[in-house]
Parts: structure tokens; sequence; C-alpha cells
């Protein structure tokens, strides 16, 4: 028989256990309930690669990635940058600290550029983070090399900058194909036209697409275009102290086109990397080009390693899940990840 203090220890182990699960229990039954999808094996081993800030759907993204990493659904292998602004990898920082996993690697590269409605400034000033300014190609050829062959899904939701030096590094394009299962884009306006991704570095957009050596999926700027997303997380008095839900509340209303919320362009690519195009979308099979001046043509073919997103299900749909999912807490709360009065 065990003594009472034997008794009161494993009590304790066992209560502790029980919140424990009852955590991981919600988010799982939260994830299935959202989720019409078989479990993954193993988790998705992804590298996302974003244009954090001038626009503010790469938060709601990168949001959905952690989201997705506390079900179980991915494993996060690095967060780069193809913005190269001062403090860039300090507001990627600010997310992968609010969600508990200050040690994913960081990298920076690409274009300088910035958000215009100083959300950086603010994450930066009431958020823990650090500042890592280690070359993203670098970032990208250290990660890649630990990974088992053909396993990795790189997500983009910016320029190409980062990918299109990456093939370019020695050895860089052997790398790719040897680790690299999938690339998802937010990339081009479809059948054709200008997309602020592709266009702002169109050389580098170009090289990729003609170069990569795995299967591309695009989500096209149509194709978040119509989801706006945002506004229950910002009238949901219940989440405080949330670098999250203060980008929404600062950017918001500072342009009338988001009166409605945000285009969700970042966050469908996120979605479709992770869980899989169906049922929402089906995928059309063809090959993009790109001119010189950053237009983007689609040829379609059924013989291409490239297929673009075509909707199968209303808009709204995906906007409902996306908005649950950009409301996401962090499982196991902490003090000292609090906002900075």
């Amino acid at each position: 028989m065990l003594d009472s203090i034997g008794k009161d220890k494993k009590g304790a182990r066992w209560g502790a256990f029980f919140i424990v699960y009852l955590l991981r229990m919600k988010i799982w039954i939260l994830a299935l309930a959202m989720l019409p999808m078989g479990l993954w094996a193993q988790p998705r081993r992804v590298i996302f690669d974003s244009d954090m800030g001038p626009d503010y759907d790469d938060v709601g993204a990168i949001t959905l990635l952690h989201a997705f990493a506390d079900s179980g659904y991915v494993r996060i292998l690095a967060t780069v940058a193809s913005t190269h602004y001062p403090g860039v990898s300090g507001v990627l920082s600010v997310f992968n600290t609010y969600f508990g996993r200050p040690d994913i690697p960081m990298g920076v590269g690409g274009l300088l550029l910035r958000d215009w409605q100083h959300w950086s400034d603010t994450l930066l000033a009431r958020y823990p983070h650090e500042v890592d300014t280690t070359d993203a190609v670098s970032v990208y050829r250290t990660v890649l090399a630990k990974q088992p062959d053909h396993s990795v899904t790189v997500i983009t939701v910016g320029f190409l900058s980062n990918l299109a030096g990456l093939l370019q590094s020695p050895g860089g394009l052997d790398l790719v194909r040897r680790k690299v299962v999938r690339l998802v884009s937010m990339a081009g306006r479809f059948p054709s036209g200008y997309e602020f991704n592709v266009m702002k570095d169109a050389a580098a957009s170009a090289y990729v697409f003609d170069h990569w050596p795995t299967p591309i999926v695009f989500s096209g700027f149509e194709i978040g275009e119509k989801i706006k997303t945002g506004l229950p997380l910002v009238h949901d008095d219940a989440i405080r102290h949330s670098p999250v839900k203060d980008v929404f509340r600062i950017a918001i209303p500072m342009a009338a086109e988001d009166s409605a919320g945000r285009k969700s362009w970042d966050e469908t690519a996120v979605l479709v990397g992770v869980r899989g195009y169906a049922p929402y979308y089906r995928l059309e099979y063809g090959r993009m080009t790109v001119a010189p001046d950053g237009r983007d043509s689609w040829t379609t073919t059924a013989s291409s390693g490239q297929a673009r997103l075509v909707e199968t299900a209303p808009p709204s749909e995906v906007r409902a899940l996306i908005d649950r999912l950009i409301m996401h807490q962090p499982l196991t709360p902490q003090k000292a990840l609090s906002a900075r009065p």
C-alpha cells in the first residue's frame, strides 16, 4: 500500500497528466471538427517563407501554421523572410515565441519592403523576441540537409528571392530535388495578370518557376481575394495580449477595403500546404511563365508538374475556417510571453 505522500505524488502526476490531456484533446477535437481530413501518419515538415510585411495576411498565415503544429499536423523546420527590413526576424520571432517555439531557425533575405501601418513596430515594442539576421539561403541549405529525402514541404507566401538564391547556390538544385516533396506558393493571378509576389522580383519568380524540380501548387490572387478574415478575432474580448489580434486590430481600420476583413491570400497557401486542397479546391495542371515585367501567364497542360487551385466550395466556408484558426491561442499560456504594458 502506498503511503499518503506516495498517494499525493501519484495523484499530482495523474492530475497534471489529465490537464495536459484535456488541453491537447481540446486542440485535437477542435482540429478534427474544423478539418474533414484523414490524419497524417507523420507531421508534415514545413519551411515557411514569408514577406512578413508589407501586408498582414502573413500574420494570419504563420498563426495557421502554429495552430496546425499544436494539433500535430506540422513540424515547423524554419521560418524565413523574403524581406530584410530592420527587425523582420524579430517579427517572426514574436510569433514563434508567442506560440511556444522560440528556437525555430530564422533567416532573412529578399527585398527591402515593410508595413506602412507600423504594426511591426508595435509587436517589437510589446512582445519578447530575438533577432537573427542569418542569410535565408544558408538557413535553407542547413535545414534541408538534415531532413530525410523527399520529406519537406516549402510554403512560400512572399517573394521568390530566397528560393531563386537556393537553386542558384552550389548544389542547391540537387539539394531541393532530394529533400523537398512539394512547393506551395501564394503567387500568380490566373489565367494571367500582375500579382505582387511574382512581379516585385520578376527575375527570381521566372527562375524558380522554370527550374524548380518538384511539384508546385499555386494559390492565386483570385483565391484569397474573396476570403476576408479577421473581424471575429478583433471583436473577441476574451483574446488578450495577442500579437495576432494586435496586428489585425491596428491594420483593419486603416484601409476602407478591409472593413469586412483582410483578404486571405497567404492563409490559403498554408491551409493547402498542410491539409491538402480538397474539399475546397481542385487542381488544374499547367505551367506558369513570367515575363520580364512580372506579368504571369498560365498554360493548361496535363503533363506539367505545376498546378493551380480552382474553387469547388464557396469562399465563405474557407473564410469561416480561417477565422477560427487565426483565433488559436498558445497551448500553454506563459506570463513571460504576455505583452509588455
